[in-house]
């Protein structure tokens, strides 16, 4: 696999030979940041896609010499985000309709209280605390502790200093530890 930096000198020169290598290289990292803010995976799914489609028609457009100095991570990570939070407001534009048959069945378990816990529990309790943070913080902690970007790149992507960057990734951190630690009995109790 090559580097990202001759990635961005392959696309500069046949950006059509080079774009399956983009988005081999970097697919799991913008999959994994719609997944995390978009909170469902055939949305994920959605948002990935379209990253990559907006990408790629930006680098047909975009001169060699631009090419080559582009950072493709975080680059790809800023447009995930950017549709995202336009996903958003054209949704909160959107008027509500809710149908008679809008009420939920409950997940049927098959009567195994023990596999009702284990489907409540676990990625999905984590990805509920998770998403229960502030935007800011959710996204410093998706994108470095998740994605694994460097602080620099987190920070470029959120378009912040990177000290800014630390503090929500490490605000949402104690954010999280506190909801994950399990509670403690209180004293005198059996």
């Amino acid at each position: 696999m090559p580097t990202r930096e001759q990635l961005a000198q392959r696309a500069a020169v046949d950006l059509d030979a080079t774009f399956p290598d983009v988005l081999a290289a970097h697919g799991a990292a913008v999959y994994t940041t719609a997944l995390r803010v978009s909170r469902q995976p055939s949305d994920a799914e959605d948002l990935a896609a379209e990253t990559f489609v907006r990408a790629y028609r930006a680098m047909r457009e975009y001169p060699p010499e631009r090419l080559r100095g582009l950072r493709l991570r975080p680059w790809l990570v800023t447009i995930t985000l950017n549709l995202w939070r336009n996903q958003l407001r054209t949704a909160a534009r959107a008027p509500v309709t809710v149908g008679l048959e809008a009420g939920h069945e409950p997940r049927a378990t098959d009567g195994d209280p023990e596999r009702a816990v284990l489907e409540h529990q676990g990625t999905g309790w984590v990805g509920a605390c998770l998403a229960a943070l502030p935007d800011l913080q959710r996204q410093a902690v998706v994108l470095h502790h998740v994605v694994g970007l460097p602080y620099t790149e987190v920070a470029e992507v959120m378009g912040c200093p990177v000290g800014t960057a630390k503090s929500h990734a490490s605000r949402g951190l104690t954010s999280l530890r506190r909801r994950l630690r399990p509670a403690r009995p209180q004293e005198g109790t059996p």
